[in-house]
C-alpha cells in the first residue's frame, strides 16, 4: 500500500517533516566539513551547551544511567566534540566542555536552520510558516513539552 504524506495524521506528519528538515541540515553540515556529526550528538551537546556538566549530572538530565552517559561522552570525546576538565570547585570531579569544533558545529547548525526556515518562508509564505510553527508549539505545550524545550531536556519518547 502506497502512503502519501498528505494522508498521514498530524503526529506522523510533524515527525516526518522534522526528520526531513533535520536530514537536510545534516546534509548541508556535511558539505561544510561537519560530516562527523550525528543527530544524536545533539542530545548530549544541548546539555553541555548551557554549562559544563559532570557525567553524573549529564546522565540525570538525560534520564539515562551513568554508564550510558559515559559511553556517549567517550564517543564524543573520541570524535573531538567534548573534552573533560577538572572542576575548579572540586578537582576530583571532571566537567564536560564543548570543544571549538563542537561550538563551530552548533553555530553552523543554527545558521543552516535559519536558512532552511528562510527558504520555506520564500516558498510557502511567512504566514503559513508562522501558523505551522504556532500550531506545533501549541501542541508541544498541550502535552507538557514546554519545560523540556526550555530546559534543553528534549529527548525521544520512551
Amino acid at each position: 500500500m502506497v502512503v502519501h504524506p498528505s494522508t498521514l495524521d498530524l503526529p506522523l506528519t510533524a515527525l516526518f517533516a522534522g526528520w526531513a528538515m533535520t536530514d537536510e541540515v545534516q546534509r548541508r553540515l556535511a558539505g561544510q566539513g561537519f560530516g562527523d556529526l550525528r543527530f544524536n550528538d545533539g542530545v548530549v551537546i544541548q546539555h553541555v551547551l548551557a554549562a559544563p556538566l559532570s557525567i553524573t549530572a549529564l546522565a540525570e538530565r538525560m534520564g539515562v544511567t551513568q554508564q550510558a552517559a559515559s559511553k556517549a561522552v567517550a564517543d564524543l570525546e573520541r570524535r573531538g566534540l567534548l573534552r573533560r576538565q577538572a572542576d575548579p570547585a572540586d578537582a576530583r570531579t571532571k566537567l564536560l566542555h564543548l570543544t571549538e569544533h563542537a561550538v563551530a558545529a552548533v553555530e553552523a547548525t543554527r545558521v543552516l536552520r535559519r536558512e532552511l526556515q528562510e527558504e520555506l518562508v520564500a516558498e510557502y509564505g511567512a504566514e503559513r510558516i508562522d501558523d505551522a510553527r504556532d500550531l506545533l508549539a501549541a501542541v508541544i505545550g498541550r502535552y507538557g513539552g514546554d519545560d523540556a524545550v526550555r530546559g534543553r531536556r528534549v529527548r525521544p519518547p520512551r
